[in-house]
């Protein structure tokens, strides 16, 4: 079951600054952070896979990042020093402590969530090279942020030994084929830099909200959300993963549009079919040629006709409903992608946001508006067996 506790945690992240002891650029939050250590994380699982032939369980990679996430929410006023220092020392009671303060919200997702959650921390064997994988990016998205930290810090005290101690994690960590590559600083690290721009493009920049979210932020929301449908709908693995994925990546053109609002593309006929082939011509032109030629195609399938629902059937993409997924397609062979709930989780993010700020007093014209018009286009709806009427219940306004 997907709870209110659990979306609420999500955005309990979006809170949190980061640096918050340095001069820092706005943009600087653990929500923003865990986005691109995710995308990190896709990169780096690619390449071993691609290029080392290794066996990658993208589903425990994905539960590995969402485990670490809200463990992260939780212990988030220690500094890193001193919760790595309390982890190597006192870890295992910090970790039950960590469950029990979670248990009550996480426990009633399905697929043996919270069980799984507890395994992920307490036992070194399991999901090895994906806690490797998560931890290298950990490491690469804190040294992009220190980068820009540290030249605002200069002169700060310990500030090197800090710098110090990231670039040793990196070093340790360069087994991993990613992490060599985007040490390089050619194509891999430009595909990194160029996405993580999406840190600093503000969401609603129309209207006043709090907490702010940018779209990174939002991505990684809506691919959590779709990720908490899958297990809802006791998906496949690859269902899993492209949910996720699709979700993760499906505003990635924006990071050379920016954020086009609805309104504004639905403004004049034929300007959001205009604005697609634009996205799609600039993915061709300015994204795809950093990415190694054999992820072009999982790439696309993700972010073309993105909230399309899905599937490959004998070579070919095959446009179905969510529904038909259900009843026929729920296999890996059929390489299935629910592009359908993958819209609605998008919608159910930016109506939480909404509803987010105006719960804190913070409102305007447009974020009212947004309110109303999504609540009553998802009210009572299912899809593919999900109650999005009721995940929009929860938030509704003075509930």
């Amino acid at each position: 079951m997907i709870t209110k506790p659990i979306l609420e945690l999500f955005y309990d992240a979006a809170h949190i600054q980061r640096w918050n002891d340095h001069i820092r650029p706005q943009g600087f939050t653990e929500l923003d952070k865990q986005a691109q250590k995710m995308i990190t994380a896709y990169v780096i699982a690619k390449y071993e896979e691609t290029d080392k032939g290794a066996s990658i369980d993208w589903v425990k990679l994905i539960e590995g990042g969402i485990f670490e996430f809200l463990h992260r929410i939780v212990l988030t006023d220690i500094k890193p020093p001193i919760f790595h220092k309390l982890m190597s020392e006192h870890g295992k009671d910090l970790n039950r402590w960590v469950l029990g303060q979670l248990k009550n919200k996480i426990e009633q997702v399905k697929g043996d969530f919270y069980y799984k959650f507890e395994e992920y921390l307490n036992n070194p064997d399991y999901s090895v090279l994906e806690k490797k994988i998560l931890k290298a990016s950990h490491y690469l998205a804190t040294n992009w942020e220190f980068q820009i930290i540290y030249n605002l810090n200069s002169n700060v005290f310990g500030i090197n030994e800090t710098k110090e101690k990231i670039e040793n994690e990196i070093e340790e960590h360069y087994h991993l084929v990613g992490v060599q590559k985007i040490g390089l600083g050619k194509k891999t690290k430009n595909f990194l830099d160029l996405v993580s721009q999406l840190r600093f493009q503000k969401r609603w920049a129309h209207s006043p909200r709090l907490p702010e979210t940018s779209v990174m932020g939002h991505m990684l929301i809506v691919a959590m959300i779709s990720y908490l449908c899958s297990i809802e709908l006791c998906a496949c693995k690859t269902r899993i993963r492209n949910n996720y994925f699709a979700g993760l990546f499906h505003d990635l053109p924006e990071v050379l549009t920016r954020d086009i609002i609805s309104p504004v593309k639905k403004s004049v006929q034929g300007l959001e079919e205009l604005v697609k082939k634009i996205e799609n011509a600039q993915l061709e032109e300015k994204i795809f040629p950093l990415l190694p030629l054999s992820w072009h195609e999982e790439i696309k399938y993700y972010v073309e006709d993105e909230f399309e629902s899905k599937i490959v059937e004998n070579g070919t993409k095959k446009i179905v409903t969510s529904d038909e997924i259900n009843k026929n397609y729920n296999k890996d062979e059929f390489k299935p992608l629910d592009g359908e709930i993958i819209k609605a989780c998008d919608h159910l993010s930016a109506y939480i946001e909404a509803s987010l700020s105006i719960s804190h007093g913070i409102t305007s014209h447009h974020l009212r508006e947004a309110v109303d018009e999504l609540y009553k286009k998802y009210a009572d709806r299912n899809i593919a067996s999900i109650n999005f009427g009721q995940l929009f219940e929860y938030f509704k306004p003075n509930n």
